[in-house]
């Protein structure tokens, strides 16, 4: 995870919150997505936890990320945020029932070694839960065709569902659960989108595996 990318002024996270207020209807449908496969009562921390957007409304309470200013918003929203990155957790052993990742794989400096982190701090039959842009989808190819002009996804790397899966696996994770949603653009979405199972069809992705 970047220590400074792009995330580090308040233009460029007015123009981050900017489109979640353009894009209600696809942002309120991957909420739906990854609120379904979150485990019920237990105790969880969001990698990658920006400005609180999925936090805040799935009752997440302690984040972790480097950006200051994502950090300062998040706060605002009552969120306990830890800086730090992926790549080096500042949390014990076997200490967490879930870690949740939102958007966060695309720009992680070393995605195998954020896995073992994530395994690491992950209590015996504890889930990790990433949502992400398909690279194969519609969105996964718009984003990839135009990241020389993105202010966001310039150094993007974006994943496929199975690519995902199988560095999980290799991680030590297993019992892979999918739902997928965003069938269409964001900017077309007119309304909340219901999830489905599996991949292949939605542009946004999540995945959840669970420590063996």
């Amino acid at each position: 995870m970047s220590e400074t990318a792009p995330y580090e002024t308040a233009d460029t996270v007015d123009r981050y919150e900017a489109w979640f207020e353009n894009n209600i209807p696809a942002y309120k449908s991957e909420l739906l997505a990854v609120k379904e496969l979150l485990p019920e009562n237990k105790t969880g921390i969001e990698i990658g936890v920006g400005t609180g957007r999925f936090s805040a409304p799935l009752g997440i309470k302690i984040g972790i990320d480097p950006s200051k200013e994502m950090g300062s918003r998040a706060r605002k929203k009552g969120i306990h945020v830890i800086r730090g990155v992926a790549e080096s957790l500042p949390l014990r052993n076997s200490s967490i029932d879930f870690l949740l990742m939102v958007t966060v794989i695309c720009f992680l400096k070393d995605i195998k070694r954020s896995f073992m982190e994530g395994f690491r701090v992950l209590k015996p039959g504890g889930y990790f839960i990433t949502g992400f842009v398909d690279r194969n989808s519609i969105i996964g190819r718009s984003y990839s065709g135009k990241k020389d002009k993105s202010t966001f996804y310039s150094a993007a790397e974006f994943y496929s569902p199975d690519e995902v899966r199988r560095l999980l696996a290799k991680t030590g994770f297993g019992n892979f659960s999918f739902v997928q949603t965003l069938f269409g653009k964001p900017d077309e979405i007119k309304k909340p989108q219901k999830f489905k199972k599996g991949y292949g069809e939605g542009s946004f992705v999540v995945l959840r595996g669970i420590k063996q």
